[in-house]
């Protein structure tokens, strides 16, 4: 494998990077060979890894950075971390409360934003197909309960918008940002019955493709 000079200027950084890694999914999240085959806007969901864990690939601290960077806390299949957080109307609202029946979680930037109100007016649209299927919906942001409240009665959402503030359950998820961080991940997240994930789907660019893929697994279940 070639050696890779870090006195490149930004311009030829990533094809350093591509050529210091001849796998591309090494140096992206693990997300990319998971759930973002569906489309080529997924590419801009990647996130590159940190350069410092770059610097000494053979170091074990290296290592370990690197694996904090590919990896997802969050598999399908998993049991996700429990979490509390304040609804739009001030109420605590638990993850375990949802236990007994599928739950759609999508985690979306920010109230407001144009791609996010198309997909959360999207969710509203199909709302009666997810409780068809016995599927509860819940949106999660950093926005605080007022932003969810305002944004759920400007646009009629008949479901729950939770309160990340801080983007702690985010990080405790490991979900992975976008454009190589600058913003937070779209992902959504199917939980079946008894709380196990069995759909995770990322896609900044196209939200309403987050619909069409949940509905399509909880048909299936």
């Amino acid at each position: 494998m070639a050696s890779m000079s870090f006195s490149a200027t930004k311009h030829t950084l990533i094809p350093s990077l591509l050529q210091y890694s001849q796998t591309p999914k090494i140096l992206f999240s693990r997300n990319l060979s998971i759930v973002s085959r569906s489309s080529k806007s997924n590419f801009y969901g990647l996130k590159l890894l940190h350069l410092p864990s770059l610097t000494t690939p053979s170091s074990s601290s290296s290592s370990s950075s690197t694996k904090s960077s590919i990896f997802a806390k969050v598999d399908k299949g998993s049991v996700p971390p429990p979490f509390t957080l304040k609804d739009q109307d001030g109420k605590d609202v638990s993850l375990s409360q949802f236990k007994g029946k599928p739950v759609v979680l999508y985690f979306y930037p920010a109230d407001e934003s144009p791609g996010c109100t198309k997909q959360a007016c999207s969710f509203r649209d199909s709302y009666e197909k997810f409780k068809k299927a016995g599927a509860e919906v819940v949106g999660i942001s950093g926005d605080d309960p007022e932003s969810h409240k305002a944004f759920a009665k400007k646009y009629g959402l008949p479901y729950t918008l939770l309160s990340d503030e801080g983007d702690k359950v985010r990080k405790e998820w490991g979900i992975p940002g976008d454009l190589f961080g600058a913003l937070p991940g779209r992902e959504t997240y199917v939980l079946d019955k008894n709380g196990v994930v069995q759909l995770i789907y990322n896609n900044q660019f196209q939200p309403e493709k987050h619909i069409d893929e949940t509905l399509k697994l909880l048909q299936s279940l």
